[in-house]
């Protein structure tokens, strides 16, 4: 049986050698999909030159991830808390996000949807960054199919959690330390600082541009970061497994 990862976060997840599959055979509850509008595709990349008709969000996650809510019982695993598709927006804004509406619809069994206050539960969450849409502009809707990847500058505000799930921000623009030596204590109080306030308001709190090296997730875990990105997989589902088991001595 897979050991459950809700922490971990397979970045620009699309670069595997098997999109999806190995973040599900590690465990992680959330993937990242780069996204263009493309000829009125939804097509997966992180720049134009690696676009590939065949590679859409709908092949390569959408219809994988269906099958195996279906194969759950309407979970991608049984005993997970959440799971998480990060969607990040790379072409224009408006455009992209009225087609990414339009498919995620067609898939209204398997994402979570808002309805004003009104939250009715599926199998994944749907979460929109990058070239975003406005907050306001999904407040609005009648009918929502994502939440809303805020920024740090986010946390004064007062959007609830239904509509922004997540806080996200570069970590290299906030810290300096990449990993080598030892984590400045004024680094140290500012990271935990800023997960307090995340956590205030339920948000969810991940940083991109971090270093994939075990000293790195050690201080995001220590430090409750929610969401901890990687390049690697095999390595931190490896290092999650030692965390856990630490937890249970």
């Amino acid at each position: 049986m897979t050991t459950v990862l809700p922490r971990a976060h397979s970045h620009n997840d699309y670069w595997r050698k098997r999109p999806l599959q190995d973040a599900l055979e590690c465990g992680f509850c959330s993937v990242e999909a780069d996204i263009f509008l493309v000829d009125g595709q939804l097509l997966v990349g992180h720049d134009p030159h690696e676009l590939r008709p065949d590679r859409t969000l709908e092949s390569l996650y959408l219809a994988p991830l269906r099958a195996r809510a279906k194969q759950h019982r309407g979970k991608i695993y049984p005993d997970a808390p959440h799971f998480y598709l990060l969607i990040d927006v790379k072409s224009d804004a408006q455009s992209t996000y009225a087609a990414l509406h339009k498919v995620l619809a067609q898939y209204d069994d398997l994402f979570t949807r808002f309805e004003g206050e009104r939250k009715v539960e599926r199998a994944v969450q749907a979460v929109l960054s990058g070239n975003r849409v406005s907050l306001e502009q999904l407040q609005r809707e009648r009918v929502r199919f994502v939440g809303y990847d805020g920024r740090l500058g986010d946390l004064s505000g007062n959007a609830p959690p239904t509509l922004m799930p997540w806080v996200s921000d570069n970590w290299v623009r906030l810290f300096r330390w990449n990993g080598r030596g030892a984590f400045p204590e004024e680094e140290q109080a500012r990271l935990r600082q800023l997960a307090q306030q995340a956590h205030a308001k339920s948000y969810k709190l991940r940083f991109w541009a971090t270093a994939d090296l075990p000293a790195v997730w050690e201080v995001l875990w220590d430090a409750g970061i929610d969401l901890i990105g990687t390049d690697a997989p095999f390595e931190l589902r490896d290092f999650m497994w030692g965390k856990l088991k630490a937890q249970r001595r």
